[in-house]
C-alpha cells in the first residue's frame, strides 16, 4: 500500500466533535433544523411527504442545478455538477484534472483537503502564502514565482479558511492573470460566499473570469445546512461531464431529499433569508469572541475576519498548538482546531457563529486551562 496522507483536521473532528461537551471546531454557523428551513420557506412539515426516496438525477436535479446556476452570472444548469459536499467536488476536481507527477500550486493557509488529495494522488505541490502582516492578503509576487509553465492547477480559497480574508477585485484579477499565463486550471473554494461579516455584498465568484475555472460551493458553511451533504462544482460543461463520470465511481448521487431541500434553500425567496440568518450569527458572535480575547491582554493577536464563522488567532504561550488543543479536549471537553493543521503552529482556529450561551461556555472552558498555563492566570 502506498504511503497515505491523512486529512488530520477532519480525522480529529470525525473522532471528537460529537463526544466533547462543546464543539468550537466547526467552521459553519449554528445548523438549522428541518422545521426551521421549512418555516423559512413558508412550508408545512408535510411538504416533504411526497418525496420519493429514490435515486435523483445523478448530477443533480434540474431544479437544483438551475438554482445553483442562478448564483453564478452566465452559468446554466449544464455548468453545474451536484456532489456530496464540496469535499467530493474537490476530490473529483483533483483526480480528474491532474495525473501523478503533475504540478499544482496551492495558496496557504487553506482548507487542507485539496493539499492532501493532491499529495495522495502523486501531484507535485508548490506553495504560495497569505501575508499576516498585510491582513492575510495574498502574496501575489510569491504566487507568480511559484507558478511555472508546468503548473496544471492553482488552488485558492476565497473567502479564506481559516483567516476569513476576502480577496479584493484587483487581487482576484491578478490571480486569474497568473493562471491564464500558465494555462492552468483555477480551483476556487468559495464555500464562504454569502457569509460576509462586514458587508451585505456577496463575495464575487471566480467563475466567468477565465475559461478554466472550477468554482466549488456547499450548503455547509454559508447556509447552516451541513447535514444535507450537498456541494457543487460550477465550470465548463465538458469538464463537468468528466467529473460526473468519476462521480459515478464514488457516490453516484446525493439523496433525493437533499436535492429537494437544497433547491428550496437556494430558491430566490428563501436564500436571502438564510444568508441573513447566517450573517446575524456571524455578526453577533464575533464581538463575544473578540471581547474575550481582549480580556487576555497580549495573549492573543487576531486579524478580524471579513467573512466566515471562524477566527484564526495567534497566541503567545510556550505550548504547541496540537498539544494545547488535545489538553482542551481531554481536560475541558471543548474542541477547537490547532494551527498545526494549517501548517502554522502558534495559532488556533475558533468557531464563533453560535448561540451565545454555547459559545461563552466553550470560551470559559478554554480560559480555565489558560489560567493553569500562564503564571498570572488568564
Amino acid at each position: 500500500m502506498s504511503e497515505f496522507q491523512p486529512f488530520v483536521m477532519e480525522r480529529m473532528m470525525s473522532k471528537f466533535e460529537n463526544v466533547v461537551d462543546v464543539n468550537l471546531s466547526e467552521s459553519g454557523v449554528h445548523p438549522m433544523t428541518l422545521g426551521e428551513l421549512l418555516e423559512i420557506g413558508g412550508l408545512e412539515p408535510t411538504a416533504v411527504n411526497d418525496v420519493e426516496i429514490n435515486y435523483p438525477q445523478a448530477n443533480g436535479t434540474v431544479e437544483l442545478r438551475e438554482a445553483i446556476a442562478a448564483m453564478y452570472p452566465g452559468a446554466t444548469a449544464d455548468n453545474v455538477l451536484v456532489t456530496v459536499g464540496a469535499a467530493e467536488a474537490n476530490f473529483l476536481a483533483i483526480t480528474t484534472l491532474l495525473a501523478p507527477g503533475d504540478e499544482a500550486v496551492i495558496m496557504l493557509p487553506n482548507y487542507m483537503q485539496v493539499w492532501g488529495i493532491a499529495k495522495n494522488h502523486g501531484v507535485r505541490l508548490r506553495e504560495c502564502h497569505l501575508s499576516e502582516e498585510r491582513g492575510w492578503a495574498p502574496d501575489l509576487a510569491e504566487l507568480e514565482a511559484a507558478v511555472t509553465p508546468a503548473t496544471k492547477l492553482i488552488a485558492i480559497c476565497n473567502p479564506n479558511n481559516p483567516t476569513g480574508r476576502i480577496m479584493t477585485p484587483s487581487e482576484m484579477d491578478a490571480v486569474v492573470a497568473v493562471a491564464e499565463r500558465a494555462g492552468a486550471w483555477l480551483l476556487a473554494d468559495e464555500v464562504y460566499r454569502g457569509a460576509e461579516r462586514e458587508t451585505d455584498e456577496e463575495t464575487p465568484s471566480f467563475y466567468g473570469r477565465y475559461d478554466k475555472v472550477l468554482a466549488q460551493g456547499s450548503m455547509s458553511k454559508a447556509y447552516g445546512l451541513p447535514g444535507l451533504r450537498v456541494g457543487w462544482s460550477v465550470g465548463p460543461a465538458e469538464t463537468l461531464d468528466d467529473l460526473w463520470a468519476r462521480h459515478e465511481y464514488t457516490t453516484i448521487a446525493t439523496t433525493m431529499l437533499s436535492n429537494r431541500l437544497t433547491a428550496l434553500a437556494l430558491s430566490g425567496k428563501v436564500r436571502p433569508r438564510i444568508l441573513a440568518r447566517t450573517r446575524r450569527y456571524i455578526r453577533e458572535g464575533f464581538p463575544v469572541l473578540e471581547e474575550w480575547m481582549r480580556g487576555h491582554g497580549d495573549l492573543f493577536e487576531i486579524v478580524p475576519p471579513q467573512a466566515a464563522a471562524i477566527a484564526f488567532a495567534r497566541y503567545h504561550l510556550d505550548i504547541n498548538s496540537t498539544e494545547l488543543v488535545n489538553r482542551l479536549k481531554d481536560e475541558k471537553s471543548v474542541l477547537i482546531v490547532p494551527g498545526d493543521h494549517f501548517g502554522l503552529d502558534g495559532y488556533l482556529r475558533v468557531s464563533y457563529g453560535l448561540p451565545h450561551d454555547y459559545l461563552r461556555d466553550g470560551l470559559q472552558r478554554i480560559q480555565s486551562l489558560l489560567a493553569e498555563l500562564t503564571p498570572t492566570g488568564a
